[in-house]
């Protein structure tokens, strides 16, 4: 099984030379697997989100070494980054981050658009994605006209536009009540068993991470543990 995310001695430092430098990540190494389901948990501070966004290509590490999908982008510019995170990764955020005034078809064809996919092919695929998390009937809604559920349901379509390596879910159940949560966490389980995705979910709970294949814990920027979750 090959390896889509592969990160060695990842340090993030912020104020560089400054007196108040500080340094969240501590030499992070991690793999994951191509069709992996793996959970990174941590307490609030504990670095998780510095690693998410480093992993997300929305932040560079300091210093370190990191693949993705075989790619490296330590020495990538950043309208390379744009272009790797437009078509390797997909985002699912705890707020959403669906355009509101945009229809949840057009927020799905967004990221193609972005990649210069065809509009008839953008639609075409979009529908089909709608269609696939069961929101098919909600096409010309705005976000506004949408539950919570139903948003992040839209949000996780649009993370598979561009069929990218790694679906990367941040706290993607916090805003929903457990019921709704519980739905989102079963889409997931359907894309990465039916679909073969590989999902990296950063989470507060551990209830959740249970659920997936593997479990790392990370405190202080730094990983502490590594374990089984139920799914394996």
């Amino acid at each position: 099984m090959k390896t889509i995310l592969q990160l060695r001695g990842i340090i993030k430092r912020f104020y560089i030379g400054e007196p108040n430098e500080l340094q969240i990540l501590n030499g992070i190494d991690l793999d994951v697997r191509e069709g992996e389901f793996v959970a990174i948990v941590g307490a609030s501070g504990s670095g998780k989100t510095t690693l998410m966004n480093v992993i997300g290509l929305l932040d560079r590490p300091t210093e370190g070494e990191y693949l993705i999908d075989g790619v490296d982008v330590a020495a990538a510019s950043d309208r390379e980054l744009s272009y790797i995170r437009n078509q390797k990764i997909g985002f699912v955020f705890q707020t959403y981050n669906l355009v509101a005034k945009t229809t949840a078809l057009k927020n799905v064809e967004l990221p193609m658009l972005y990649g210069g996919v065809p509009a008839r092919e953008r639609t075409r695929r979009a529908k089909a994605l709608l269609d696939l998390v069961e929101m098919g009937d909600r096409v010309k809604h705005l976000p506004e006209e949408l539950s919570g559920g139903q948003k992040q349901r839209v949000a996780i379509a649009r993370a598979m536009a561009n069929d990218p390596a790694i679906i990367l879910a941040d706290e993607p159940t916090g805003a929903l009540d457990s019921k709704t949560g519980r739905t989102v966490m079963d889409l997931f389980h359907r894309l990465n068993k039916e679909q073969g995705k590989t999902i990296v979910l950063i989470t507060h709970s551990e209830e959740l991470a249970r659920e997936t294949d593997r479990i790392i814990t990370i405190k202080d920027g730094s990983i502490t543990g590594e374990r089984a979750g139920d799914a394996r």
